[in-house]
């Protein structure tokens, strides 16, 4: 995720900001309907990465097999693949068979919808998207509408005659990224109001670039985070450790699911961040979700 990322952090401050001060009363309302457990999903922004032959996949295997052994380290995935196509029903059905049930994907939409026409006349690929997604069955978690920096507050009226026609059976975030919509307090009330009226939680992003698109208000009992690492310098693992204690204190409050998506630009670093999170999460609520981990490969040629 190229979005917000700097190449020199020294005057960014990673702490996380407080909560919004909707945030609790969100949350409030949705503890007596909380599941037990809740759930916490983690997981990366793509699954083809051949770096991890030999750790975190078995050496040797064939590309087609990376989805099944990405789902023994991951228990979710930010489905980028669909920004780019909608996937037929046959690659629908491989991926939802080569995970367990368990498994959730995060499809994003087309970029032939939230980009090229910026929303506007997109029901028919909206529709055939959702109709496409909905073939991953129980595997499927929240799709997210990433809406590009040039999509500002003007286009708020389209935007949400947008979500009140989005299919009811396709759970939705929402992804904003210019800057006016959180310039503007009002505004920014006004359109969260929006969003939680309409059950789709607004993305939070942890980007050294873009603070302000670290709102921290909840407008549902799903937390959906992307956060940009930095190649596990001590600001990423502090930053694991401040994310582990928010989403801990969230599923206190009533926090129903949480989604962690972690971007770094070396692969290779992000199943260890993910497994320092989930440590310190588990060390924090007791929960105890699988971290990725290097597997034994084969010793070949050995004779004894």
């Amino acid at each position: 995720m190229d979005f917000g990322r700097l190449s020199d952090l020294r005057y960014v401050n990673f702490r996380l900001p407080p909560d919004h001060a909707e945030t609790p009363r969100v949350l409030a309302r949705a503890l007596a309907r909380q599941p037990a457990p809740p759930a916490v999903y983690v997981g990366c922004p793509i699954w083809t990465n051949k770096a991890w032959l030999g750790s975190y996949f078995p050496l040797g295997i064939r590309e087609a097999d990376y989805l099944h052994h990405y789902g023994r380290q991951f228990n979710s995935i930010e489905l980028n693949t669909t920004h780019y196509r909608i996937p037929d029903a046959t690659t629908v059905r491989r991926w939802r068979e080569a995970v367990s049930p368990a498994f959730r994907f995060c499809p994003k939409l087309p970029q032939s919808i939230s980009h090229d026409r910026a929303l506007y006349n997109a029901d028919e690929l909206t529709l055939s998207f959702c109709r496409a997604i909905e073939g991953l069955g129980p595997t499927l978690g929240h799709a997210f509408l990433q809406l590009p920096p040039t999509f500002g507050p003007e286009h708020l009226p389209r935007l949400e005659r947008y979500l009140l026609d989005f299919p009811a059976y396709v759970p939705l975030a929402v992804e904003l990224r210019h800057p006016g919509w959180f310039a503007d307090a009002e505004l920014l009330a006004s359109v969260t109001a929006m969003l939680e009226a309409l059950g789709k939680p607004l993305v939070l992003s942890d980007v050294a670039g873009r603070r302000d698109v670290l709102h921290m208000r909840l407008t549902t009992p799903a937390a959906f985070v992307r956060i940009n690492g930095h190649g596990l310098i001590d600001s990423d693992f502090r930053r694991a450790d401040d994310w582990a204690a928010r989403v801990a204190g969230w599923l206190e409050a009533g926090l129903h699911t949480a989604y962690i998506f972690i971007h770094q630009k070396d692969i290779m670093h992000s199943p260890l961040w993910a497994e320092h999170f989930l440590r310190r999460l588990q060390e924090l609520t007791g929960m105890s979700v699988q971290p990725p981990r290097v597997i034994p490969q084969p010793v070949q040629g050995s004779l004894f």
